[in-house]
């Protein structure tokens, strides 16, 4: 095989971009998400790849690269987003608690469910069950833009304290089992929680004031980098690295909030609201080309043969019906009725995969098939679309019914209908007569 034309690189990488673009059109309009149609497109990749006898390179380490950067970028969008008032307190505690019931049950049943199946040891399928408990924020965040204000924030707040909570004790339970001497678990997690909130919030009052001090236009990619350099060097010391990023961004989008007191004549308002917007949008454009072409990979390496198997099928299935037990009632007894949409917006995707590709080859199980992954993804994915489809045409019923009440009102007394809507400011009988004259 002679060597690849570096334009059909550049063509490949600019037709994944705009292919990628076309599927979030498709995704506001089915509520398919964008991400289960980019993994179909790397299947489908691949399968032509084979086809046409085109080799490929090892595309996983590729991949865990750019779960590592897909990781830290939405986490910083979605807290980028997240405004911190008083009147936010209660759909944020909620969302904090939810997301730990539903991490904790769905770690519990499915790690017994493995436990019994596919691995001996309970710690070993405690570490397979982890990565399949939390919620994607990757996939959650840009999906539920049409549901209404509160379920919105409801879901990126979930969605996020899932990804933290999960991604925490999946490291946390592997330092402790590859740990050779006696330790403490719960001392070692206290320390390094308490640890990792101090560097968080010294890095990053640190990182704003430094942020606002530079006046070169060429400087947010420079922050950006220092946040993942910040992530990695955590990382390596072992510590809740998520955090920082966390962290991070909800000082700077709560600028205000955090340096309050004798700290506000160290902020500069202008300077970091100029910035702060435009850090945004390349926050969201580099998360939106890193998810693409982390998917579109993890497509190219998924193998079909698993999904013709009927026991991987079951099992996916039934991890998934733990997943949703779990999650209804936790749901029910935080948030109360009328929960099924929330309930049913779990789906599975980037730290699913990129934590499932991290477990070391001393604990990979080689009974546990990877398909059950894709199977878990998929159905999760079409799940959520069927609750976001549900939620839309509720909304619509909801809003002919108020149009045929307000309809019948009109014709059952026209005068109360006249003064209701001049109340509401829905008179027009001034500016029609102004219309006359």
């Amino acid at each position: 095989m002679g060597e690849v034309n570096p334009y059909y690189v550049v063509i490949g990488f600019s037709l994944a971009i705009i292919v990628s673009y076309l599927f979030n059109i498709i995704s506001k309009k089915t509520n398919i998400p964008s991400v289960l149609l980019l993994i179909v497109m790397g299947i489908l990749v691949q399968q032509s790849f084979d086809f046409f006898g085109v080799k490929t390179l090892n595309l996983f380490p590729i991949l865990e690269i750019l779960g590592i950067v897909g990781l830290i970028m939405i986490v910083l969008e979605a807290a980028l987003d997240l405004e911190l008032k008083k009147e936010k307190w209660p759909i944020i505690w909620k969302s904090f608690v939810v997301a730990f019931l539903g991490l904790a049950g769905s770690m519990f049943f499915i790690s017994l469910l493995i436990n019994a199946f596919l691995a001996t040891d309970y710690q070993i399928a405690l570490l397979y069950a982890i990565p399949l408990s939390i919620i994607s924020s990757a996939i959650v965040i840009p999906s539920v833009t049409s549901l209404d204000e509160y379920k919105h924030e409801f879901m990126v707040y979930e969605s996020t304290f899932s990804d933290i909570l999960g991604i925490m004790a999946f490291y946390f339970l592997l330092g402790d089992m590859e740990a050779t001497g006696e330790s403490n678990f719960f001392a070692t997690v206290s320390l390094n929680v308490v640890v990792t909130i101090l560097v968080s919030f010294v890095a990053s009052y640190l990182l704003i004031l430094l942020f606002q001090q530079i006046k070169t236009k060429t400087k947010l990619f420079l922050l950006i980098s220092v946040l993942i350099l910040l992530y990695d060097l955590a990382k390596l010391m072992h510590l809740s690295s998520l955090l920082i990023i966390l962290v991070f961004g909800l000082i700077l989008n709560n600028h205000k909030l955090f340096f309050a007191g004798f700290l506000e004549k160290y902020i500069k308002d202008d300077a970091i609201k100029d910035n702060l917007s435009n850090f945004k949008l390349i926050t969201l454009e580099t998360a939106f080309v890193v998810r693409t072409f982390f998917f579109l990979i993890f497509g190219m390496t998924i193998s079909l043969k698993s999904l013709v198997n009927l026991n991987v099928f079951i099992i996916s299935a039934l991890i998934l019906g733990f997943i949703f037990m779990s999650r209804f009632f936790s749901m029910r007894a935080i948030v109360g009725k009328n929960v099924k949409t929330l309930t049913l917006i779990a789906p599975r995707g980037l730290i699913t995969i990129l934590l499932f590709f991290s477990i070391p080859a001393a604990f990979q199980q080689d009974a546990f098939d990877p398909g059950i992954l894709l199977y878990v993804i998929i159905l999760s994915s079409l799940l959520m679309t069927y609750a976001l489809i549900d939620d839309k045409k509720q909304k619509l019923k909801l809003e002919a019914q108020q149009d045929k009440e307000e309809i019948e009102l009109d014709s059952v007394n026209p005068e109360i209908s006249k003064q209701i809507n001049k109340i509401l400011g829905k008179d027009d009988s001034d500016n029609s007569e102004k219309t006359k004259d």
